[in-house]
């Protein structure tokens, strides 16, 4: 610790920032589709149609129950390889890291966004769906016009914490060899044997910024009102 150089960190920023705004961009994109499909999910468990609220709930039940880690790893290896069985391709199809690394925390996030929605449409009261079909609107229209907006206000908090919990779970992609922040730290420290330097840099950014967004929730929760 007394040769801690910081001047490798200076020179390099550029390469440590760029990976900071792939960690950044993965977990916004990954955030927004997570959310996309866990509304389509939550509303597939909410169904009247028991075959599709019970794939529905194997489906998050499935999800929530594996490392997040090995749902990587199983996208990454094994999905190019029942591709090519299903196809008779020569070759596995190439899919890559990133690609993989977007579907998979899509995939796997929705999961837990889907039990948020959930509990977000379970909130509103039951009179405001029968207002709704008072009104003359269908379920699809009730859901889009009245109970989703309100449940979304509900549950914003949550989806947030979710999406700091995001954050950082994006970290696990450097094992594909992407080059996220802690992948572009990696690989630094690997060439520059400076591994106390980068470790201890990523660990200082990854709390500031997770610890600022926590206490950003945390207003945000005083502020919005719960619907009910």
């Amino acid at each position: 610790m007394g040769a801690f150089d910081w001047s490798s960190i200076v020179q390099s920023l550029p390469f440590l920032m760029k990976g900071l705004a792939y960690t950044v961009q993965l977990t916004v994109v990954a955030a927004i589709g997570g959310t996309l499909w866990g509304i389509l999910l939550a509303l597939a468990r909410l169904s009247s149609i028991k075959s599709l609220a019970w794939a529905a709930a194997a489906y998050v039940n499935l999800m929530r129950s594996i490392p997040l880690l090995l749902v990587i790893f199983w996208f990454y290896f094994l999905v190019p390889i029942m591709l090519q069985w299903m196809t008779g391709a020569e070759y596995p199809p190439r899919i890559g890291a990133e690609r993989s690394a977007y579907v998979t925390f899509i995939l796997f996030e929705g999961a837990y966004f889907c039990e948020i929605v959930r509990a977000g449409i379970q909130s509103i009261s039951k009179g405001q769906l029968g207002a709704a079909y008072a009104m003359g609107l269908n379920y699809p229209q009730s859901m889009r016009l009245i109970i989703l907006p309100q449940a979304l206000r509900n549950m914003l908090p949550v989806l947030l914490t979710q999406t700091i919990v995001l954050f950082q779970d994006v970290s696990l992609v450097a094992l594909l060899n992407v080059t996220d922040f802690v992948g572009a730290a990696v690989k630094i420290a690997q060439r520059d044997s400076r591994i106390v330097e980068m470790y201890t840099f990523v660990a200082v950014v990854y709390f500031v910024l997770s610890y600022c967004l926590s206490l950003g929730v945390k207003l945000l929760n005083k502020r919005v009102a719960i619907i009910r």
